[in-house]
């Protein structure tokens, strides 16, 4: 590590006053940005802290949607019975991130702020059409993730919760990478009000909404319906954990298993 300057706001403006000053970042659950200081990959002037701030953290229901708050830990969610009875998919997400003690460090929003192209949090935000909400303004999850590590936020914009529309019925899978426990590939499949969405992490440079899957669906929600969508594999990443035609697979295999999870 290296010397820097060290801040613990108590308030939302506070935090955005002192997250719009050159050389800052923002620590949430610290599991991305701690292990990015002591690799020096990272190497921020001025740390703020937002763990001091009550207003981010608990969940609450709002008409028809679960709000999370962005400090809101991963056991938080998975544990919540309100999230257990509103979206069971999104307690299971919850509690199947990395590990114990991941789970109690890790929160929502630092994972979306992330956005790793292999977390979970992102699928479950993109796939029940979830919304950000910030400091500034509200975004819709098909305009904020935009790539690898990048989404919609701007500099110094923080995140204050996310909003989840409680779908008819949800099921998320994921197939886990042995060592780090993301996802080698997650699939969340949810029917909606506003219809079928499928969301897919860990198979690309972030994560997407599959429109084949989603279609197919859409005319008849059975594992025959996702079986007959071909996955393209040219458009995955592939690694040495597994190719881009074994993730092709792998999502055409959790898609179906969702898919009968929740009846079709």
């Amino acid at each position: 590590m290296y010397a820097f300057t060290f801040e613990r706001p108590a308030s939302v403006a506070d935090a955005q006053r002192l997250a719009q000053a050159g050389g800052t970042r923002v620590l949430a659950g610290g599991q991305t940005l701690l292990a990015s200081m002591k690799l020096r990959l990272a190497n921020p002037e001025q740390l703020v802290d937002l763990g001091a701030i009550r207003e981010l953290d608990g969940i609450r229901r709002e008409g028809n949607a679960l709000v999370v708050g962005a400090m809101t830990r991963h056991a938080d969610v998975a544990e919540s019975a309100d999230v257990k009875s509103a979206i069971p998919a999104l307690a299971d997400l919850a509690g199947s991130i990395g590990d114990r003690q991941v789970r109690a460090m890790g929160t929502i929003g630092g994972s979306v702020a992330n956005n790793d192209p292999a977390a979970d949090y992102p699928a479950a935000v993109l796939g029940l059409n979830g919304t950000v909400q910030t400091t500034q303004r509200k975004i819709v999850a098909d305009d904020f993730f935009q790539g690898l590590f990048a989404t919609a936020l701007q500099e110094g914009e923080l995140i204050t919760a996310v909003s989840f529309p409680i779908p008819k019925k949800a099921a998320y899978l994921k197939f886990k990478q042995p060592a780090s426990r993301f996802a080698l590939v997650g699939v969340l499949v949810a029917q909606t009000d506003g219809g079928v969405r499928v969301a897919v992490t860990g198979g690309g440079s972030g994560v997407f909404r599959h429109a084949g899957l989603e279609q197919a669906l859409a005319k008849s929600f059975t594992q025959a319906a996702a079986a007959g969508v071909k996955i393209d594999a040219s458009q995955l990443s592939g690694d040495l954990h597994g190719s881009a035609e074994y993730r092709a697979n792998l999502i055409s295999v959790l898609a179906q298993r969702a898919v009968a999870q929740l009846g079709g």
